[in-house]
């Protein structure tokens, strides 16, 4: 299977490390697992509630606040000891305490009294805490301090095993952590490093630490019901939406606290979910340490530290519990404005990354998962010695193993329930349906027992008519094996439609070079049947997309013919990047690129399916031609909204179309469209016609060298306030007349729009009411080169 175009995700070591790349092996059969229940799981509660915190894994105090039960988990430890400190940095701990293992259920647990810590240990303030891990790699031996080497066996043994009581460990279900692996203080990462240069490097004092934290009952509103086909999702970067917006005040700007400010402005531009990249810990903390990209700054934050804890670096109120209640806060803000917001979630990786050197096998970074069960918790080779590998940056969380899966769940449902998140965009998603542990990578989305499945009967997903539960996205592929699975997930699932942006894009920018038939047009304006319908998904199951994140922007696409990453700061460089991005410069003459970007925004809201767009393509936002600015944390790559009048014509056509598609539910349908007559007066539900007026039938849409295409809908059919709706393209460079077809007895054509040079401005897309009459079956319609048209019939 190809590559997808922009799915390469950046490594960014936290040492500076190459990545072991290991090879995509043969399969071997697919491992049995047994998918466990949510022990000790989330309680489902309301959708305008908030719900206490129900298993036992993590830090957590009792009722009355008086003692604090540590819990985690691991089945090949021989020894757990928590640490607890008073200060986040710099300070050895004021004590530690051995964890007793359940035999039964692997959790290592110990109850600590609240007034022991305060009275005995001076410990009045915060509570925070890491712990260490012995195993059969490193056996415990009571005279071993910190720093040494006692009990040392392997750095790596034969089971998989690393253990380093050396190394301070996250507690993966910490609800907030103090601070980055490196960080403004601590530039230097291979204090987490194990391998013979580094092993006995202690990372007590400078390591995050988990943070104690009481119930939260910070609000997070009313979540919105909405089914996702009347949905349009706004994706966009946390950071970046404020960082650069001056109407925002200067200690908010980057926050959460800032983008809840913006949620009413995103309401105005027709919004109905925003998509913020992901929004749990990851290595950012030294960004700011120098403002250009010697550090290799982590801008996009693929690379998770902890599937719980938000983002500290994000909020304005970094004081402990404070990104967790200004997160809810924002959410609220967003919920209020009638927005749902969903996150982009990566569980196929985390921040631990994978092997220094493809020759080393012994130096990996130490300090959360792989210290406490690296086997339980990662994919590795079958010698069980380095990590697999389809994610391109540190090898694979083990999916298929039931703990893992049940970390996966349990985070899931505490942003779902406890901060309010309505949806989940899951990166390379392909990885959640492996059905192999360890030695091979196999998608197969029957198998009960994948991540994917468990998500699917353990997070109560949303019904395709709206209501509560979560909205579920995948990004459909990860690298090499059978990743790329497009159309392939399990039913209920929503994608991200790969194959809609790469068809859209090689008919506007490959005329001549790809071979698009009228027919594969069709197929995805109409939602993509072929891809959705033969396992009972709908139109909406496509999330249909020009550009994201990853790749080109809007207006790039369209005015860019290969990338330019290595420009210096603030644009560049970055490496990496997809060299083949189906863009074209249109002769370099501004006017048709931002008449193609038009033509490409107006493909998302005409489309059966779910519409999403990047931010900032609503006013042609620029990242110069860079298609990978990951690192980017620049002003560059913030939004910037300081608008010239073509950026301001754009976002008033942005707008507008958009509101026509939210006023219009022919183009929001439940089902794939009929081809037939339906209530009986004498219109087909959708009808495609050739420029000449005739139906186009099979020759026609089979035809490549067929560039104009047409379709009607009868909106009497879908309950639509327009008789029908019209739609026409033309792919050809030279302008193409168009016979309009009937509009019903007594009804003429009305044009809402005409996306070429000439009705270019602020009323290219006509308000209700203002739209000019056109005429009836069989009048003539010019449409330009490379131009579209919308009409409606009253």
């Amino acid at each position: 299977m190809k590559r997808p175009t922009g799915s390469r995700h950046p490594w960014r070591s936290l040492l500076a490390a190459s990545l072991l790349a290991t090879p995509i092996l043969s399969c071997g059969p697919a491992q049995e697992a047994e998918v466990l229940p949510l022990e000790g799981g989330q309680e489902e509660v309301g959708d305008t509630q908030q719900g206490a915190i129900s298993w036992t894994l993590g830090a957590q105090y009792d009722a009355t606040k008086s003692n604090i039960t540590f819990n985690v988990y691991s089945s090949r430890a021989t020894r757990i000891e928590v640490y607890i400190y008073s200060t986040a940095y710099g300070a050895q701990e004021k004590v530690k305490y051995v964890l007793t293992k359940n035999a039964t259920t692997n959790v290592w647990t110990k109850t600590v009294p609240v007034s022991t810590l305060q009275t005995t240990y001076g410990i009045t303030g915060t509570v925070y805490y890491g712990y260490r891990a012995w195993g059969p790699n490193w056996t415990y031996n009571s005279s071993w301090t910190k720093g040494s080497d006692l009990g040392f066996v392997a750095d790596v043994d034969a089971q998989g095993n690393r253990f380093n009581p050396n190394k301070l460990l996250i507690d993966p279900y910490a609800l907030e952590i103090s601070h980055d692996p490196t960080n403004a203080s601590n530039t230097d990462g291979t204090i987490y490093a194990s391998g013979p240069t580094y092993r006995k490097v202690d990372s007590g004092a400078k390591a995050p630490k988990g943070i104690v934290l009481a119930p939260d009952t910070t609000s997070y509103g009313t979540k919105p019901t909405r089914a996702l086909k009347d949905d349009v999702i706004y994706e966009v970067h946390v950071r970046g939406l404020t960082k650069g917006d001056s109407s925002i005040a200067a200690a908010y700007q980057g926050t959460y606290k800032g983008a809840g400010l913006k949620a009413a402005s995103l309401a105005a531009l027709g919004v109905t979910a925003v998509e913020f990249l992901p929004v749990q810990e990851t290595d950012n903390d030294d960004n700011d340490v120098v403002a250009n990209t010697t550090q290799d700054d982590n801008y996009w934050g693929y690379m998770t530290l902890n599937f719980f804890s938000p983002d500290r670096r994000y909020s304005s109120d970094k004081s402990p519990g404070g990104p967790t209640r200004e997160f809810k806060e924002m959410v609220k803000a967003f919920h209020d404005n009638g927005i749902k917001v969903f996150i982009d979630v990566v569980y196929n990786h985390t921040g631990e990354g994978g092997a220094w050197s493809s020759t080393d096998k012994n130096t990996y970074n130490v300090f959360t998962f792989r210290g406490l069960d690296n086997p339980t918790y990662y994919s590795l080779t079958s010698d069980m010695q380095n990590s697999w590998d389809n994610t391109g940056v540190g090898g694979n969380f083990n999916t298929f193993n039931p703990t893992a899966q049940n970390v996966i769940l349990h985070s899931l449902k505490y942003w779902k329930d406890e901060l309010g998140v309505d949806g989940f965009r899951f990166d390379l998603a392909s990885v959640l349906g492996n059905t192999c542990q360890h030695g091979c990578f196999n998608y197969d989305k029957t198998n009960p027992g994948t991540a994917l499945n468990a998500v699917w009967n353990n997070l109560s997903p949303r019904p395709a008519t709206g209501g509560t539960g979560a909205d579920l996205i995948a990004e459909p592929w990860a690298i090499g094996g059978n990743s790329y699975q497009v159309g392939n997930f399990p039913s209920g699932w929503s994608e991200w439609n790969g194959y809609y942006r790469d068809t859209f894009r090689r008919d506007q920018n490959e005329m001549g070079v790809s071979a698009v038939t009228p027919g594969t047009l069709a197929t995805r304006f109409a939602g993509s049947s072929d891809l959705y319908g033969d396992d009972g998904r709908k139109p909406f199951n496509s999330i249909n997309f020009m550009v994201a994140h990853d790749g080109f922007t809007l207006k790039d696409l369209y005015s860019c013919n290969s990338k330019n990453n290595l420009q210096p700061w603030p644009y560049g460089p970055s490496d990496g990047g997809e060299d083949h991005n189906v863009s074209w410069d249109q002769g370099g003459l501004a006017a048709d690129q931002r008449r193609a970007a038009r033509n490409g925004f107006a493909f998302l809201m005409l489309s059966a399916g779910t519409p999403m767009f990047n931010g900032g393509d609503e006013f042609l936002r620029t990242q110069y031609c860079n298609n990978n600015a990951y690192n980017l944390d620049s002003s560059a790559n913030w939004l910037n909204y300081a608008l010239t009048t073509d950026q301001t014509n754009f976002k008033t056509f942005a707008q507008r179309l958009i509101a026509f598609r939210k006023a219009h539910p022919a183009l929001r349908p439940a089902n794939f469209f009929s081809g037939v007559d339906n209530n009986g007066n004498v219109m087909e539900q959708m009808r495609w016609f050739q420029p000449s007026g005739a139906v186009a039938d099979t020759a026609y849409m089979g035809n490549s060298e067929n560039h104009a295409l047409a379709f009607r809908i009868d909106g009497t059919e879908l309950g639509d306030s327009a008789a029908a709706i019209y739609v026409a393209y033309n792919g050809w460079s030279g302008a193409v007349d168009f016979k309009l077809p009937w509009p019903f007895t007594g009804k003429q054509w009305y044009r809402v729009t005409d996306t070429c040079n000439w009705a270019e401005g602020a009323n290219q897309v006509a308000t209700p009411g203002t739209e000019v009459l056109i005429g009836g079956e069989n009048t003539n319609y010019t449409v330009c080169g490379r131009g579209l048209i919308v009409l409606i019939a009253k």
